[in-house]
């Protein structure tokens, strides 16, 4: 039924009203021109077979002198609840004068299509005031219906601001209200409409709770169909300018995005034959650390340390603090590995004591499998680079005190998790920045000392030659380090990262 409505009422709009009235041919040019003509801001109501469809809906309308006793009136770019309608003009209305209110009527019939109707309008102009009333008698598709729209304006002075605009809609992720937006509402200025993402399980009680922050023209307004703004559904806003003008934008219910999140707050600590006891991050069928590969060298004469610890005053609740250390104390890694840079990364740590001694970099093995599309890579870090830089590549020739400014690194990769011949792919330390099944990456670029908190969010960036193949298998590859070219035995000793909350966004 209310298609029907919308169909009639948007043909009655968008024709022009010919009203006439008899009168004795005066000339009411002097206040025509000094008091009736201009632009007229207001709203109109809309009812249908007795039901308020359309309550205070800003309008703007114009009103120009068409003869010495008659006036148009125009309503340019008419929309009604969020659906635009075109133009109404009422053409050649003679005016009668009572008092001090002018008033005309008229009587319009239309028969288009699947619509026959009655308007019957009638209106008056005093003091500034445009009041307009139409009684519509239709009959659509058969069905017959009475439309009633009234519309009421205070003529302006000319001087006020026409611009109509939203200059900005956000959710402030200060609020706790607003915790399920992952991507903040974006513009498509060509149609006026807003989109956003949340979390994939955010619930509809959830959507309704958002608290927006809205920035809207100087001197404009806004409002909320409906009165409340519930994102579980699309919510339409009207923006009106000072003089009157009227913009209508829309807020699209929200797309949902997948969230892998860690937030470093469970640890357990690891006890293993005579070497001494690390933390592991939790869960530990996702997470690992280099604590498993440095342990061989903390059941000695010679302890190392380990370079990944909890730290209790996180951002929120713990975090994971990574150290690169100088591990040349200890004869089994004087040669083979004289840096240990803190690793905190998805996968798991493969302890192999030959693997340790020979290459110990293939023992980190990355990635967890992923079955979405990797949007973007989120946390928060702090860090300080250490004073005494190491070159340890050259394991004949390590050099000390280079001068050169540490850096962390933190990065995701999304890589093929399946290889032509049909096995599985793991990338370890040695291969994951450059294998080439490698599809996407998404890298923090600054990792230089940062004293406070510090937020990144990063979006994941596909290699050349890569795209997302949904017939394919992933895995995702989260790895922090306190050195970023640790893997190649290079860093400051007392590197220190500090790393809470991290997320990867998909969909």
């Amino acid at each position: 039924m209310k298609k029907n409505l919308f169909y009639l009422f948007a043909l009655v709009c968008s024709m022009s009203l010919f009203i006439a009235c008899s009168d004795d041919d005066p000339d009411y040019s002097t206040a025509i021109d000094g008091e009736i003509v201009g632009n007229y801001k207001g709203t109109l109501n809309v009812t249908v077979q007795g039901q308020l469809l359309g309550k205070d809906i800003p309008q703007k309308i114009s009103v120009a002198k068409a003869g010495p006793a008659a006036i148009n009136l125009s309503l340019k770019d008419f929309s009604f609840m969020g659906i635009p309608v075109g133009d109404v003009e009422l053409s050649n209305c003679e005016l009668s004068k009572k008092g001090d209110t002018y008033t005309f009527t008229g009587v319009q019939k239309l028969d288009v299509q699947t619509l026959s109707c009655t308007i019957n309008a009638a209106g008056t102009v005093a003091n500034g005031q445009v009041k307009i009333d139409m009684d519509i008698a239709a009959v659509v598709n058969g069905e017959s219906q009475q439309v009633k729209v009234v519309y009421e304006g205070k003529r302006l002075n000319g001087s006020e601001s026409s611009e109509a605009k939203i200059l900005s809609f956000a959710f402030d992720p200060s609020n706790e209200a607003n915790a399920v937006v992952t991507e903040q509402p974006k513009l498509d200025e060509a149609t006026n409409i807003f989109t956003f993402k949340v979390l994939d399980d955010a619930t509809s009680e959830e959507l309704k709770a958002l608290v927006p922050t809205v920035k809207v023209s100087d001197k404009a307004t806004y409002s909320v169909e409906g009165g409340t703004a519930d994102f579980s559904q699309t919510v339409v806003y009207t923006v009106v300018a000072e003089d009157g003008t009227a913009t209508i934008y829309k807020v699209i219910s929200p797309s949902k995005t997948s969230l892998m999140k860690f937030p470093l707050d469970e640890w357990e600590t690891v006890k293993e034959g005579n070497y001494a006891e690390y933390w592991a991050p939790q869960p530990a069928d996702q997470l690992a650390s280099s604590n498993g590969g440095v342990k061989m060298v903390n059941g000695s004469a010679n302890p190392v340390g380990y370079p990944v610890m909890v730290e209790e005053a996180g951002y929120k609740g713990k975090a994971a603090k990574l150290v690169t250390l100088d591990a040349r104390g200890n004869p089994l890694t004087a040669k083979n590995a004289p840096l240990a840079s803190g690793s905190l990364f998805t996968g798991k740590f493969n302890f192999n004591f030959m693997t340790a001694i020979t290459a110990p970099l293939k023992m980190t093995e990355f990635g967890i499998p992923y079955d979405k599309i990797p949007l973007s890579l989120k946390g928060v870090y702090k860090y300080k680079g250490g004073d005494n830089y190491v070159d340890g590549s050259d394991k004949n020739n390590i050099k000390d005190n280079l001068g050169i400014q540490d850096e962390c690194a933190i990065q995701a990769v999304l890589y093929e998790a399946v290889g032509a011949d049909g096995k599985d792919v793991i990338l370890t330390g040695v291969d994951i920045n450059d294998s080439d099944y490698r599809v996407a990456v998404a890298r923090l670029e600054d990792g230089t000392d940062k004293a406070e908190w510090t937020a990144f969010n990063v979006p994941f960036e596909y290699l050349e030659g890569k795209a997302y193949d949904k017939e394919k298998t992933y895995k995702l590859a989260i790895i922090c380090s306190s050195s970023k070219e640790g893997d190649k035995f290079k860093g400051a000793v007392g590197s220190t990262l500090i790393v809470d909350e991290l997320e990867v966004l998909g969909e």
